[in-house]
Protein backbone atom coordinates (compact mmCIF):
# COMPACT_ATOMS: atom_id res chain seq x y z
CA UNK A 1 0.00 0.00 0.00
CA UNK A 2 1.34 3.24 -0.76
CA UNK A 3 1.05 6.57 1.67
CA UNK A 4 1.49 9.61 0.67
CA UNK A 5 2.54 11.50 4.10
CA UNK A 6 2.39 15.64 3.74
CA UNK A 7 4.28 16.97 7.02
CA UNK A 8 6.74 19.88 7.42
CA UNK A 9 8.51 18.78 10.48
CA UNK A 10 11.16 16.36 9.25
CA UNK A 11 12.27 14.60 12.54
CA UNK A 12 7.95 13.60 12.56
CA UNK A 13 8.29 12.35 9.22
CA UNK A 14 11.33 10.26 9.80
CA UNK A 15 10.35 8.94 12.74
CA UNK A 16 6.53 7.74 10.83
CA UNK A 17 8.23 6.79 7.63
CA UNK A 18 10.00 4.30 9.13
CA UNK A 19 7.33 2.73 10.99
CA UNK A 20 5.35 2.67 8.12
CA UNK A 21 7.94 1.31 5.86
CA UNK A 22 8.48 -1.77 8.69
CA UNK A 23 4.72 -2.74 8.29
CA UNK A 24 4.91 -3.13 4.55
CA UNK A 25 3.84 0.32 3.28
CA UNK A 26 5.45 2.17 0.82
CA UNK A 27 5.54 6.03 1.61
CA UNK A 28 6.12 9.20 -0.47
CA UNK A 29 6.92 12.02 1.92
CA UNK A 30 6.23 15.97 1.01
CA UNK A 31 6.20 18.98 2.91
CA UNK A 32 4.08 21.38 1.33
CA UNK A 33 0.62 21.87 -0.45
CA UNK A 34 1.79 22.49 -3.65
CA UNK A 35 4.07 19.42 -3.27
CA UNK A 36 1.06 17.51 -2.38
CA UNK A 37 -1.46 18.39 -5.06
CA UNK A 38 1.16 16.95 -7.72
CA UNK A 39 2.64 13.92 -5.60
CA UNK A 40 -1.34 13.00 -5.16
CA UNK A 41 -1.89 12.28 -8.80
CA UNK A 42 1.02 9.92 -8.35
CA UNK A 43 -0.40 6.33 -9.56
CA UNK A 44 -1.09 3.82 -6.58
CA UNK A 45 -1.41 6.39 -3.75
CA UNK A 46 -4.43 4.73 -1.88
CA UNK A 47 -4.11 6.95 1.46
CA UNK A 48 -2.86 10.38 2.59
CA UNK A 49 -1.76 11.05 5.94
CA UNK A 50 -1.50 15.21 5.93
CA UNK A 51 -1.15 17.88 8.74
CA UNK A 52 -2.38 20.94 8.72
CA UNK A 53 0.12 23.69 9.45
CA UNK A 54 2.51 23.83 6.48
CA UNK A 55 4.73 26.37 5.27
CA UNK A 56 1.87 27.34 2.59
CA UNK A 57 -1.38 26.77 4.37
CA UNK A 58 -4.04 24.86 6.15
CA UNK A 59 -3.23 21.27 4.67
CA UNK A 60 -7.39 21.12 5.05
CA UNK A 61 -7.55 23.34 1.72
CA UNK A 62 -6.32 19.90 -0.39
CA UNK A 63 -9.35 18.62 0.81
CA UNK A 64 -11.62 19.45 -1.89
CA UNK A 65 -8.82 18.82 -4.46
CA UNK A 66 -8.40 15.43 -3.27
CA UNK A 67 -12.02 14.86 -3.15
CA UNK A 68 -12.30 15.79 -6.82
CA UNK A 69 -10.12 12.94 -8.11
CA UNK A 70 -11.51 10.13 -10.12
CA UNK A 71 -10.46 7.70 -7.05
CA UNK A 72 -9.98 9.73 -3.70
CA UNK A 73 -7.67 8.15 -1.35
CA UNK A 74 -9.02 8.19 2.13
CA UNK A 75 -7.16 10.77 4.40
CA UNK A 76 -6.30 11.17 8.20
CA UNK A 77 -5.24 14.28 9.54
CA UNK A 78 -2.61 14.36 11.53
CA UNK A 79 -2.78 17.62 13.33
CA UNK A 80 -1.49 19.30 16.79
CA UNK A 81 -5.00 21.53 16.76
CA UNK A 82 -6.70 18.64 18.09
CA UNK A 83 -9.60 20.92 19.96
CA UNK A 84 -13.29 19.82 19.70
CA UNK A 85 -13.66 22.43 16.96
CA UNK A 86 -10.92 21.44 14.98
CA UNK A 87 -11.58 17.90 14.69
CA UNK A 88 -15.14 18.85 13.47
CA UNK A 89 -13.64 21.24 11.48
CA UNK A 90 -11.41 18.70 9.79
CA UNK A 91 -14.00 16.44 9.43
CA UNK A 92 -16.57 18.34 7.96
CA UNK A 93 -14.05 19.27 5.17
CA UNK A 94 -14.38 16.02 4.40
CA UNK A 95 -11.00 14.24 6.29
CA UNK A 96 -12.03 10.42 6.93
CA UNK A 97 -10.16 10.45 9.98
CA UNK A 98 -8.43 13.09 12.61
CA UNK A 99 -5.44 12.81 14.70
CA UNK A 100 -4.07 15.03 16.94
CA UNK A 101 -0.41 15.40 17.98
CA UNK A 102 1.56 13.37 19.87
CA UNK A 103 -0.16 9.98 19.07
CA UNK A 104 0.69 6.50 19.57
CA UNK A 105 2.33 4.94 16.17
CA UNK A 106 0.34 2.05 17.21
CA UNK A 107 -3.08 4.23 17.14
CA UNK A 108 -2.45 5.36 13.73
CA UNK A 109 -1.52 1.97 12.32
CA UNK A 110 -4.85 1.09 13.43
CA UNK A 111 -6.54 4.09 12.09
CA UNK A 112 -4.69 3.41 8.63
CA UNK A 113 -6.32 -0.15 8.68
CA UNK A 114 -9.82 1.38 9.89
CA UNK A 115 -9.81 3.84 6.92
CA UNK A 116 -8.46 0.82 4.47
CA UNK A 117 -11.68 -1.36 5.22
CA UNK A 118 -13.98 1.54 4.83
CA UNK A 119 -12.53 2.28 1.99
CA UNK A 120 -13.59 -1.50 0.83
CA UNK A 121 -17.43 -1.28 2.85
CA UNK A 122 -16.57 -4.22 4.27
CA UNK A 123 -14.16 -5.64 6.37
CA UNK A 124 -12.40 -7.88 3.23
CA UNK A 125 -11.28 -11.25 3.59
CA UNK A 126 -7.85 -12.50 2.98
CA UNK A 127 -6.91 -12.82 -0.40
CA UNK A 128 -6.55 -16.66 -0.83
CA UNK A 129 -4.56 -18.48 -3.54
CA UNK A 130 -3.62 -22.19 -3.47
CA UNK A 131 -1.91 -22.60 0.29
CA UNK A 132 -1.14 -18.45 0.40
CA UNK A 133 -3.42 -16.36 1.63
CA UNK A 134 -2.86 -12.62 2.71
CA UNK A 135 -4.50 -10.29 5.23
CA UNK A 136 -4.58 -7.16 3.10
CA UNK A 137 -5.48 -5.15 6.19
CA UNK A 138 -3.28 -6.36 8.69
CA UNK A 139 -0.23 -6.96 5.74
CA UNK A 140 0.02 -10.51 6.67
CA UNK A 141 0.88 -13.20 4.61
CA UNK A 142 0.31 -17.37 5.69
CA UNK A 143 1.12 -20.45 3.78
CA UNK A 144 -1.14 -23.03 5.56
CA UNK A 145 -2.06 -21.13 8.64
CA UNK A 146 1.97 -20.78 8.86
CA UNK A 147 3.24 -17.09 8.77
CA UNK A 148 5.32 -16.31 5.73
CA UNK A 149 7.31 -13.01 6.56
CA UNK A 150 7.92 -10.92 3.56
CA UNK A 151 9.94 -7.34 3.46
CA UNK A 152 7.43 -4.52 2.27
CA UNK A 153 8.45 -4.93 -1.72
CA UNK A 154 7.21 -8.27 -2.17
CA UNK A 155 4.18 -7.36 -0.10
CA UNK A 156 3.35 -4.86 -2.02
CA UNK A 157 3.90 -7.22 -4.96
CA UNK A 158 2.16 -10.16 -3.57
CA UNK A 159 -1.09 -7.75 -2.57
CA UNK A 160 -1.19 -6.51 -6.56
CA UNK A 161 -0.86 -10.25 -7.43
CA UNK A 162 -3.54 -11.73 -5.55
CA UNK A 163 -5.91 -9.12 -6.05
CA UNK A 164 -5.64 -9.97 -9.67
CA UNK A 165 -4.87 -13.17 -9.62
CA UNK A 166 -5.27 -15.24 -12.87
CA UNK A 167 -5.06 -11.91 -14.71
CA UNK A 168 -1.87 -9.83 -16.25
CA UNK A 169 -0.42 -7.40 -14.11
CA UNK A 170 1.15 -4.21 -15.76
CA UNK A 171 5.10 -3.31 -14.62
CA UNK A 172 3.87 0.11 -14.66
CA UNK A 173 1.04 -0.63 -11.77
CA UNK A 174 3.55 -2.64 -10.28
CA UNK A 175 6.00 -0.49 -9.86
CA UNK A 176 3.70 2.46 -8.77
CA UNK A 177 3.00 0.20 -5.84
CA UNK A 178 6.04 -1.21 -4.87
CA UNK A 179 8.33 2.42 -5.13
CA UNK A 180 7.96 5.82 -3.77
CA UNK A 181 9.11 8.82 -6.12
CA UNK A 182 12.73 8.86 -4.49
CA UNK A 183 13.39 5.37 -4.93
CA UNK A 184 14.21 5.13 -8.97
CA UNK A 185 14.23 1.69 -9.34
CA UNK A 186 16.80 -0.08 -11.75
CA UNK A 187 15.34 -1.47 -15.16
CA UNK A 188 16.10 -5.14 -13.34
CA UNK A 189 14.93 -4.15 -10.05
CA UNK A 190 11.19 -5.30 -10.21
CA UNK A 191 12.44 -8.61 -11.94
CA UNK A 192 14.47 -9.15 -8.44
CA UNK A 193 11.85 -8.40 -6.43
CA UNK A 194 9.73 -11.56 -8.25
CA UNK A 195 12.07 -14.07 -8.47
CA UNK A 196 12.79 -13.82 -4.86
CA UNK A 197 9.04 -13.83 -3.94
CA UNK A 198 8.60 -16.88 -6.44
CA UNK A 199 11.46 -18.55 -4.82
CA UNK A 200 10.29 -18.02 -1.36
CA UNK A 201 6.38 -19.18 -2.15
CA UNK A 202 7.97 -22.41 -4.03
CA UNK A 203 10.19 -23.05 -0.77
CA UNK A 204 7.33 -22.91 1.45
CA UNK A 205 4.90 -25.10 -0.78
CA UNK A 206 2.36 -22.40 -1.34
CA UNK A 207 0.85 -23.65 -4.44
CA UNK A 208 1.21 -20.46 -6.36
CA UNK A 209 3.06 -19.64 -9.92
CA UNK A 210 3.81 -16.30 -11.23
CA UNK A 211 4.35 -16.29 -14.91
CA UNK A 212 6.06 -13.46 -16.27
CA UNK A 213 4.68 -12.07 -19.60
CA UNK A 214 8.06 -10.48 -20.87
CA UNK A 215 8.01 -6.80 -21.28
CA UNK A 216 4.18 -6.43 -20.33
CA UNK A 217 4.03 -7.62 -16.64
CA UNK A 218 3.21 -10.48 -14.44
CA UNK A 219 0.49 -13.14 -13.25
CA UNK A 220 0.04 -15.29 -10.10
CA UNK A 221 -2.07 -18.69 -10.72
CA UNK A 222 -2.81 -21.32 -8.41
CA UNK A 223 -0.31 -24.62 -9.47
Amino acid sequence: MRILLVEDEIELAAALRGTLNRRGYVVDHVRTLEQARLASQEPGVRAVLLDRRLPDGDGLSLLPFLRAMADPPPVIVLTALGQTVERIEGLDAGADDYLAKPFELDELLARLRAVSRRRAGLTPEPLTLGALSFDAVHREAQIDGRPLQLPRRELALLDLLLRRAGRVVLRETIEAAMFGFDDAPASNTLDSHVSRLRRRLAERGAGVAIHALRGVGYMAKAE
